[in-house]
């Protein structure tokens, strides 16, 4: 188990080095830079040629990369393009807040997914079942987009209950997000419930219908100590790859909530920085999500070794 965690540490980042290139590559073919986006009009000349050298734009881009490379191993994400601030300071304030909408969607999803799935599962093919697989089939085809503009026109314009969109700054306390916040958890809520939702009640009934348990239907086994003993045990194992997916996109597919919204968050970040050729902030924000993928990534494979006697059986045989 521990080699196997080791390769997929070994995996995971080489998978980061490998998105920090692609994303400097990516920045760096689009026309224009940093200087030329806040210079604008008067981006020429010898104006343009010094905001370039004070940048260090004017350096090949392999060894802008290496600098900023090395500098990011050692935990420095470089300064903002004014040099007023560090990157790790603005980053800060924005993970902060994309976290805020994260753990409001994961609190209230995975239990009422679990819940959902379960319940639907053992009523398979009755209304509550049709209804709420419905409903997942719905939200997970409908976009996002669409989804949050429907309940800001529901809950914010015709209703009034809540605020349409987000007007707190982005290094404001936390307090002051609410009820701002809710909207955006609502809708990041209801897709992560979709997604999970329908492996939960798919895993739950191909589980019911296995050989043991129809095995501990035959020998007495009542059927609810059936289900909660040896079902659900089993059935939920499954769900953690799916569980820990769906949380790495819910961190690193925000953009277009946040975006709806107004949130200022690391998605919308990452949008206005690639919109001002902003490289450094670019860079920084792909390398912390890419890193928040690799690792919840690792630790739900973990959770699954340790939850599972037969793997963690395999493992000791391999050894």
């Amino acid at each position: 188990m521990l080699s196997m965690l080791m390769r997929r540490s070994a995996l995971g980042l080489i998978t980061v080095w490998l998105v920090s290139i692609i994303i400097f590559i990516g920045v760096e073919i689009l026309p224009g830079d940093a200087c030329t986006a806040f210079l604008e009009r008067e981006a020429q000349g010898l104006l343009l040629e010094n905001c370039r050298r004070d940048l260090g734009l004017d350096r090949p881009a392999w060894v802008r990369y290496g600098e900023w490379a090395a500098n990011a191993l050692s935990g420095n994400l470089g300064v903002s393009p004014d040099g007023q601030r560090q990157i790790s300071e603005l980053v800060g304030y924005r993970l902060r807040n994309t976290l805020l909408l994260a753990s409001g969607a994961i609190l209230c999803g995975i239990p009422l997914a679990l819940f959902l799935g379960i319940v639907a599962a053992l009523w398979r093919d009755r209304p509550f079942d049709i209804i709420v697989s419905t409903t997942a089939i719905a939200a997970m085809t409908i976009p996002e987009f669409v989804s949050a503009t429907l309940l800001i026109l529901i809950f914010s314009v015709w209703l009034g209950w809540v605020p349409g969109i987000v007007l707190t700054s982005s290094n404001a306390p936390l307090a002051e997000f609410f009820p701002e916040v809710f909207l955006p958890i609502a809708v990041l809520t209801l897709v992560m419930t979709a997604h999970i939702l329908r492996t939960v009640r798919s895993s739950v009934i191909e589980t019911l219908a296995s050989d043991y348990a129809q095995m501990a239907l035959l020998k007495g086994v009542p059927y609810w100590q059936m289900v909660f003993r040896h079902v659900l045990p089993n059935a939920l194992l499954p769900t953690i790859n799916v569980v820990a997916l769906t949380i790495a996109w819910l961190l690193g597919g925000v953009v277009v909530i946040e975006t709806v919204f107004n949130y200022p968050g690391l998605g919308r970040m990452m949008i206005d920085s690639i919109s001002d050729r902003d490289l450094p902030v670019t860079q920084a924000i792909a390398l912390i999500l890419a890193s928040v993928y690799v690792g919840v990534n690792l630790l739900a494979d973990l959770l699954t070794m340790v939850a599972n006697p037969r793997l963690r059986t395999a493992h000791l045989r391999g050894k």
